[in-house]
């Protein structure tokens, strides 16, 4: 006979702003709820912007560590060189730049939870050590051989395919099966129906809320426009479109028309790439010919074109949203053609693409003082991406 909850899933759900009736989506609120009092690490998947973070909390929340510190991590957005500075600490003169002694999350967070998102992004040499600090709970301050002991809860989260990365070398087996005692999958907003408009609903409040207006509101023909698109960005995704909407037709009732006017085209966005299975492979199977591998090589071309559009108009919205602020002033991207069978045509586009990118990534860091955690949030990218883009383009002093 299964245990009762101690709490009701649609409750906890709302607690923790996922809104929905997805049964999947409850399903894993009710397993967050059954976990949360045991110690057992906790892997969440889904894809970005579902609201990973959120089951982490409820997690914390729920369990005798909800007094005890919650820290949570994006291991995406840390440098790899200074990942084990970061989780396990240092000491005075460790390297270069250690002029003192720091405390590590491990350390920070001890008798509490750590949430570590991106955990597929963390390197292998820090995942050994992690998986000591699992089994053990004993770990090693970066130039130290002073063993450090921590009562840590550990909820890890990613978007990638951890089974594959394990294929490719870069994740290591007995981490993912360590980690793996419980997994929790969230499913993606286009798998959701219904609740779409329900948290359309639930943003359209918080927003007129927030800016003193009345909610938005939408008409049959456009909840369906809003359930047709596929949402790659998620719950993310629709909380930034529903602020626009907010900000720009503020007590309206929006029609098809209006919705599809403020939805990427089918051209222009990117390609949703869903994971393969284990048995399908990108290369021609045996007995395929030539006729094959001409049709592959097309579909490959098609979403590079579109790849290379959905790109242009990020930047033409990253640059409509910098450009909001007076005080930052920012020359338009330039608009380049798809992509055409002339090879320099395409490398046109391409200097003009990288030229875009760096202009706006210098004017964002600029406007925001060198503030890289908020220029990446501006810029829609992640911290991590971020420094690799500064270092190739030597923007080291801003």
């Amino acid at each position: 006979m299964q245990r009762a909850l101690p709490h009701n899933p649609r409750e906890v759900a709302r607690r923790f702003r996922l809104i929905g009736e997805d049964e999947r989506l409850l399903q894993a609120v009710e397993l967050a709820i059954r976990v949360a009092p045991t110690d057992v690490p906790v892997l969440i998947l889904g894809e970005n912007g579902t609201g990973k973070e959120a089951f982490a909390h409820i997690i914390h929340n729920l369990s005798r560590r909800k007094d005890k510190p919650f820290l949570a991590i994006n291991c995406g957005a840390i440098p790899e060189g200074t990942m084990d500075s970061e989780l396990f600490g240092h000491e005075k003169g460790a390297f270069t730049s250690a002029y003192e002694s720091r405390k590590g999350y491990f350390e920070v967070a001890n008798g509490g939870t750590l949430f570590l998102d991106e955990i597929g992004e963390m390197p292998l040499g820090t995942q050994a050590r992690l998986l000591r600090v699992i089994e053990t709970g004993e770990y090693l301050r970066v130039g130290s051989s002073k063993v450090q002991h921590t009562d840590v809860r550990l909820v890890a989260a990613t978007n990638r395919n951890l089974i594959q990365l394990i294929q490719q070398g870069k994740f290591r087996e007995d981490l993912y099966h360590r980690l793996n005692a419980i997994t929790i999958q969230v499913p993606p907003l286009r798998e959701r129906g219904i609740d779409i408009e329900l948290l359309f609903d639930f943003f359209a409040d918080e927003f007129a809320h927030r800016y003193g207006v009345t909610p938005v509101q939408l008409t049959p023909s456009g909840a369906d426009a809003l359930r047709e698109y596929p949402w790659p960005g998620n719950v993310r995704e629709l909380r930034h479109f529903v602020e626009k909407l907010t900000i720009l037709h503020a007590g309206e009732i929006l029609e098809e028309t209006h919705i599809r006017k403020y939805l990427p085209s089918r051209d222009s966005r990117l390609p949703i790439i869903y994971p393969l299975p284990s048995d399908e492979r990108l290369d021609s199977p045996p007995e395929a010919g030539l006729s094959w591998q001409i049709e592959r090589l097309q579909q490959h071309l098609l979403q590079l074109n579109a790849s290379q559009q959905a790109i242009q108009e990020m930047l033409r919205q990253i640059w409509q949203h910098l450009t909001s602020n007076e005080r930052l002033r920012l020359p338009p991207p330039t608009h380049a053609e798809p992509l055409s069978s002339g090879r320099e045509e395409f490398e046109q586009n391409e200097l003009s693409l990288e030229k875009n990118e760096k202009t706006l990534i210098e004017k964002a860091l600029r406007h925001f003082s060198g503030n890289r955690k908020k220029a990446a949030q501006a810029l829609g990218i992640s911290e991590r991406t971020l420094y690799r883009k500064i270092e190739e383009y030597g923007f080291h002093g801003l």
